[in-house]
C-alpha cells in the first residue's frame, strides 16, 4: 500500500510541474511568452460612482486604441481590461486578483480613494507599477510603486483657498462636507488652514455623514443664517445635486465651488441642471477647451462613446499616455517580469515630461505627486466654461 501510495503521489507532482510548465511556470516564464502590455483598470462602473469609473474605462480605452494603432509601446502592443469594484475596497481587491489571473502587468486605477488605498497594498506587495488617474487621498499612493495623475486632497484644499482668495470670489465663506469620507474630509482641513493663512472669512463649516446625506436643510440654513455669500462643497456630485436643489427651495443663492468631485454633476438623472449654472469646480479639464489637443480627444470620445467626457476620462487617457512615456523612457518590454518592470517604470516616471488634456509640462517626483497647474471652470449654459 505505501509504494502504491508513493507511486501516486510521484505521478501527482509529476502531472502537477507537467501543468505548470504548461501554464508557463514562474511570473518570469510567464512574461517571457508575452509580446503585449497588459494593463488593468479598476473603478466604478455601476453604484453611486459610476460617472467617475465609466469615464476612466472609456478614457483609458481611447488611448489604447490609439496608441495600438500607431504601433504601440516599443513596438508592441497594448491589451486592456477595466473591472468593476462598484467603489468598495474589498470589491476592488477581488477585482485586483481577477486582473492578476488574466495577467495584469500595469494598474491604471483604482479610481477612488478608499479603495485605492486597499489595492496599493496589494500592489506594493506584488512591486506592480500603479497609476491611478482620480484616487486623491494621500495613503492612495503610499507606497514607490504608486503614482497619481489627479491632485491630492491636501493640494485641492490649499488650491481651492488660494483660488477663491486670489479671485476674491467670497468674502464670507461657509464649507459643507462630508466628515466620514477621506476625500471630502481631507479636503476640507488644508482649506480650512490655507483659508486662515489667506484671511478669508470662514463663517460656517457644517459637516454631514453618509449616514445623514439626503437632507441638508440644518447645515444650509447655517451657512444662509452665517451671511455666506460662497459654500464650498469639497464633496462628490450626488450629494451636491441636493444641497443645490435644497438650496433653492428655500431661497438661497449663493455661490457654490467646488473640486473635482463634482465633476458629473449635469448628468445626474432627475436633476435640473439649470440650477447649477454658476457653480465653479476646480478641474483640470473642460471639454469646451479650444486648444486642438482636447477638442480632438472630445470628438473622439464622443463619437466612440457617444456622451461628452468628464475629467476623469481626460485624467485616464493621460495616465495611459504617462505609462507610454515612461515605459519608452526605460526601454520596457512585456517580457520583463512585473517587478523589473516596476522597479524601471517608477525610475522613468520621475525623469518624463508630458503635455496632457489636464495640464501641460506634468512632471513627477519620487512620492508620486504630479506637478501641475491648478485650473478652474464655471458651469455656464449647460456646460463647463474655464475661469
Amino acid at each position: 500500500m505505501k509504494m502504491k501510495k508513493a507511486a501516486s503521489l510521484v505521478l501527482v507532482a509529476s502531472l502537477a510541474l507537467t501543468a505548470l510548465a504548461a501554464c508557463g511556470g514562474s511570473e518570469e516564464e510567464q512574461a517571457s511568452n508575452s509580446d503585449t502590455f497588459m494593463i488593468g483598470g479598476i473603478g466604478p462602473t455601476t453604484g453611486d460612482a459610476a460617472a467617475y469609473g465609466t469615464a476612466v474605462q472609456n478614457g483609458a480605452q481611447l488611448a489604447v486604441d490609439e496608441i495600438n494603432a500607431a504601433g504601440g509601446i516599443n513596438g508592441k502592443q497594448v491589451e486592456f481590461q477595466f473591472e468593476d469594484d462598484q467603489s468598495d475596497s474589498e470589491k476592488s481587491v477581488n477585482a485586483y486578483n481577477t486582473l492578476k489571473d488574466w495577467g495584469m502587468q500595469m494598474l491604471v486605477g483604482t479610481v477612488t480613494s478608499n479603495p485605492c488605498t486597499a489595492v496599493v497594498k496589494e500592489t506594493y506587495e506584488d512591486n506592480m507599477f500603479q497609476l491611478t488617474p482620480s484616487a486623491t487621498a494621500v495613503e492612495s499612493i503610499q507606497y514607490d510603486n504608486a503614482f497619481r495623475m489627479c491632485f491630492s486632497d491636501p493640494s485641492q484644499g490649499t488650491a481651492s483657498a488660494d483660488y477663491i482668495a486670489d479671485n476674491n470670489l467670497g468674502t464670507k465663506i461657509a464649507v459643507i462636507y462630508n466628515s466620514s469620507d477621506v476625500y471630502s474630509s481631507g479636503i476640507y482641513q488644508n482649506f480650512a488652514t490655507e483659508a486662515q493663512a489667506r484671511g478669508l472669512d470662514v463663517v460656517a463649516a457644517e459637516a454631514f455623514t453618509a449616514d445623514s446625506k439626503t437632507d441638508f436643510s440644518v447645515q444650509l440654513q447655517k451657512a444662509k443664517s452665517s451671511g455666506a455669500d460662497l459654500v464650498f462643497l469639497p464633496i462628490y456630485y450626488q450629494e451636491a445635486s441636493l444641497i443645490l436643489t435644497q438650496a433653492d427651495n428655500m431661497g438661497y443663492a449663493p455661490k457654490f465651488f467646488g473640486c473635482d468631485g463634482l465633476d458629473g454633476l449635469l448628468g445626474v438623472e432627475g436633476f435640473d441642471t439649470s440650477l447649477a449654472e454658476g457653480v465653479m469646480l476646480l478641474t483640470p479639464f473642460t471639454a469646451n477647451s479650444e486648444d486642438e489637443m482636447t477638442q480632438t480627444f472630445v470628438a473622439a470620445y464622443e463619437e466612440a462613446f457617444d456622451i461628452t467626457p468628464i475629467q476623469f476620462a481626460a485624467d485616464a487617457y493621460d495616465c495611459i499616455y504617462a505609462i507610454k512615456a515612461a515605459a519608452e523612457q526605460a526601454d520596457v518590454t512585456p517580457d520583463m517580469s512585473i517587478s523589473d518592470m516596476c522597479d524601471a517604470m517608477k525610475t522613468a516616471m520621475t525623469e518624463i515630461t508630458i503635455d496632457g488634456l489636464t495640464g501641460a509640462g506634468i512632471t513627477w517626483s519620487a512620492d508620486g505627486e504630479p506637478s501641475k497647474e491648478a485650473k478652474a471652470v464655471i458651469i455656464s449654459n449647460g456646460a463647463y466654461e474655464a475661469m
